[in-house]
């Protein structure tokens, strides 16, 4: 069997960059994951000197786990679906709320090859970025592709998206 690579040259550079910015900042990093699996919490890892500016990661795949780990409301999940902003909000509410992070990012969505639904067809991705005391941004993005290539175009839409919000905040 081949190896999975998990990470590409852009994929470092773009580490890297959300390093680099969460550095001048002062600021720490913290992930909230589902769909993705751990796959931005790895991106980020294997930058070298990462430990300064990442808190930890959450992956909670599950809707029990988002429930335990991150407090999530089985309510928000039963009204609204395990993706969608409103949970990808509480995701990073709750990482938040469970860490020492000034920063989250969260994520959850369909990658597929099943699970879609006419309302939420595979591709269909939410996500949240919060900063401790900061109100969350929210997006749902519809990606194309097969399973591997949403959770990769998840990765680089999270992480591109915190640097334009820690741009912003500058």
């Amino acid at each position: 069997m081949g190896q999975l690579v998990t990470t590409d040259d852009s994929l470092t550079e773009l580490s890297k960059r959300v390093g680099e910015a969460l550095h001048m900042q002062g600021i720490t990093l913290a992930t909230a994951e589902s769909c993705t699996g751990g796959w931005i919490a790895e991106v980020v890892t294997q930058t070298a000197g990462s430990s300064a500016w990442f808190e930890c990661g959450f992956v909670t795949y599950s809707n029990g786990a988002k429930i335990r780990m991150l407090g999530v409301s089985p309510r928000i999940l039963a009204t609204h679906g395990a993706v969608s902003e409103q949970t990808a909000n509480a995701m990073a509410r709750g990482a938040l709320a469970n860490c020492e992070a000034d920063v989250v990012l969260s994520v959850t969505g369909i990658a597929g090859p099943g699970g879609g639904t006419t309302d939420k067809p595979v591709g269909t991705v939410s996500f949240a970025w919060c900063r401790r005391g900061g109100q969350a941004v929210t997006a749902t993005r519809f990606f194309d592709g097969d399973r591997a290539a949403v959770r990769r175009q998840s990765v680089v839409f999270s992480l591109e998206n915190l640097l334009a919000q820690l741009a912003s905040a500058e």
